[in-house]
């Protein structure tokens, strides 16, 4: 007979980082700091992008959504890790593990999705500078991001409707710091061939498309530059898109690590999953800033600003 769809767990059990007991007080300190990092620094992001009116072009606006999407992305894992830390409760309510599934899932893909956005504006700008207003009009870039959340919410419901077909039994431990979803279908008792076939062909799609789209973007800028090769150009074009691709390096290197070239979750695969979960979102205002001119004049304006106040 097949399992009731019925669960047997009200809750589920979080490992957490593979960490000694004495370290436990140096590790929250560290992870506070990271999360704090991030959202006062894509906070302050998004405030500079809305303030000055110089950074009303198709790019910020992107990374203004880029910028909510790491906030977001770090606050439905951080905060209940380092709760668990604090208080040694390392229980989540199986409502409020579903629910994480679901956020980490849409903020995942929202970034995925985003950064391939970024770098269409990228092959633009510099492959067609000449009809880059006229392409780059403002209902465009808002068709791109609405598409991107549109795209990221269904991917995230999907996952989470199937998993509410599954029956979770005596094992409710899960061997990471937070809901992933390949962990918790570990512990299913039920047939998880539907959810595993959705999980790859979502995966294909999405993000391997995605992912396409981002380095067709950077071939044909290459293909571009080095049809005249100079110095400048080379410069040009690395101050432009150094940054996204150092972003982008980051975001698919980590999920690499995580969904491709692991077999089994082990304390390598919980460092991967920090990166994309932590550390990315927690650089991405450094890697977008520290280079970038028009930010760092957007700033010093504001501190300009506040002085004469």
């Amino acid at each position: 007979m097949e399992p009731e769809n019925q669960n047997s767990v009200s809750e589920f059990l979080l490992l957490g980082l593979p960490m000694r007991p004495g370290q436990q007080r140096g590790f929250f300190t560290l992870f506070l700091g990271m999360y704090l990092t991030t959202v006062l620094g894509n906070l302050l992001i998004i405030l500079l992008i809305r303030l000055d009116s110089r950074l009303h072009t198709p790019m910020y606006f992107f990374l203004s959504h880029l910028a909510f999407s790491d906030i977001s992305l770090s606050s439905v894992t951080v905060p209940k890790m380092l709760t668990n830390m604090q208080t040694w409760q390392q229980s989540i309510p199986y409502v409020g593990c579903i629910a994480q599934v679901y956020f980490f899932i849409l903020f995942v893909g929202l970034d995925n999705f985003l950064l391939a956005v970024m770098a269409y504006d990228r092959y633009v700008a510099i492959c067609h500078p000449l009809h880059y207003t006229t392409i780059m009009r403002h209902w465009l870039c808002v068709l791109l991001v609405t598409g991107s959340w549109i795209l990221s919410c269904g991917g995230a419901l999907m996952h989470t409707l199937l998993l509410f077909r599954l029956s979770f039994c005596a094992d409710n431990t899960i061997s990471h710091f937070f809901c992933e979803l390949t962990a918790l279908l570990k512990l299913s008792c039920s047939d998880i061939s539907l959810n595993e076939l959705v999980i790859f062909t979502e995966g294909g799609i999405f993000y391997f498309l995605a992912f396409g789209a981002i380095l067709g973007s950077y071939v044909r800028i290459g293909t571009i530059i080095l049809r005249v090769p100079s110095t400048k150009s080379l410069f040009k074009t690395f101050s432009t898109c150094g940054s996204h691709l150092f972003a982008v390096s980051l975001y698919y290197g980590s999920l690499a690590a995580v969904y491709l070239l692991s077999s089994s979750w082990d304390s390598k695969d919980i460092t991967a999953s920090v990166m994309y979960t932590v550390v990315t979102p927690m650089l991405n205002p450094f890697i977008y800033s520290l280079r970038n001119r028009d930010i760092k004049q957007a700033l010093e304006m504001c501190e300009r600003v506040n002085i004469f106040k």
